[in-house]
């Protein structure tokens, strides 16, 4: 075996990532993450409910970044940030709806593309409601500047300002040289995709790129690829594991009606209700302490 090595490799300007607050605070344990959607589960019928929610605000962070002509790698992280939040806090915490453009702001600062205009931001998140998701909402997007800047300071906090996000395009793009363009482009889809899932949350970075050359290489029937993932200095076992939560997101998201579904659960779904100064200072958050 020549052994590759597929150790996480490390992000330019973010020092160590094994000394990272991504690696050191923000791989989350399965059983910590399956408590934090119990909580919302409570409200719901089951668990695929809440899934399904995520699945929604991940499209809806999607679009409204698309939109705003962002790169990939924001609208990533900014998928991130908003799971950070609901796992730590129930969905009736904050509006998700406000949430959602929150974390794009957000993570246009921290990546450095340049802070969208707030005031422009919320023109699309309005003209995207009424638009492509106006099956989900009927009402007006009632949000201003002061509600975003309001609710990055709470997503700030639960955070604990941990703002670096290592995502899986770039080892996934490195491993891939062996690979070919045909399994990169798939691959590259499917970590897309994972957004919607809890991997992220759960896996380092470099182990969802691998998994997902691994569905991909399987999907292109690629013959070299047995051989290469044979001399990874990472077991099988451990990208087949990621591997299956992936598949297990494409089952349930293969059954999904969108728009037939999320109106019912969104009703369902407890929303806070903002004080009478339009604050929302009633909002009672979680702290990140003893999150492993």
């Amino acid at each position: 075996s020549s052994g590759i090595n597929a150790e996480w490799p490390l992000r330019p300007g973010a020092g160590n990532v094994w000394q990272s607050s991504h690696y050191g605070q923000w791989i989350i344990s399965e059983e910590r993450v399956l408590a934090g959607h119990e909580i919302d589960a409570k409200s719901l019928p089951n668990l695929d409910d809440v899934k399904k929610l995520h699945i929604f605000f991940a499209n809806f962070i999607q679009a409204l970044g698309e939109t705003n002509k962002l790169r990939q790698q924001v609208i990533a992280t900014a998928t991130v940030y908003f799971k950070r939040f609901y796992i730590l806090n129930s969905f009736k915490s904050i509006d998700p709806f406000l949430m959602a453009p929150t974390c794009i702001f957000l993570a246009s600062k921290v990546e450095e593309c340049g802070p969208i205009p707030i005031q422009r931001l919320i023109t699309v998140c309005s003209s995207l409601i009424k638009s492509k998701f106006n099956f989900a909402v009927t009402s007006e997007f009632m949000y201003r500047p002061q509600h975003v800047l309001e609710c990055e300071f709470y997503l700030l906090e639960i955070m604990d300002c941990c703002l670096i996000v290592h995502q899986p395009y770039r080892p996934l793009t490195t491993y891939a040289e062996s690979l070919g363009p045909e399994v990169l482009n798939t691959a590259w889809h499917i970590v897309n995709d994972a957004l919607r899932c809890d991997v992220l949350l759960t896996h380092p970075p470099h182990l969802i790129a691998l998994s997902a050359l691994h569905i991909s290489s399987v999907i292109h029937n690629n013959e070299h690829a047995q051989q290469w993932f044979s001399d990874l200095t990472i077991s099988i076992e451990k990208i087949t594991k990621v591997s299956e939560k992936i598949m297990d997101l494409y089952t349930l998201w293969r059954g999904f009606e969108e728009k037939k579904e999320i109106p019912g659960i969104l009703f369902r779904m407890p929303r806070p209700r903002m004080s009478h100064s339009g604050s929302l200072a009633g909002s009672r958050c979680s702290t990140p302490s003893g999150m492993r």
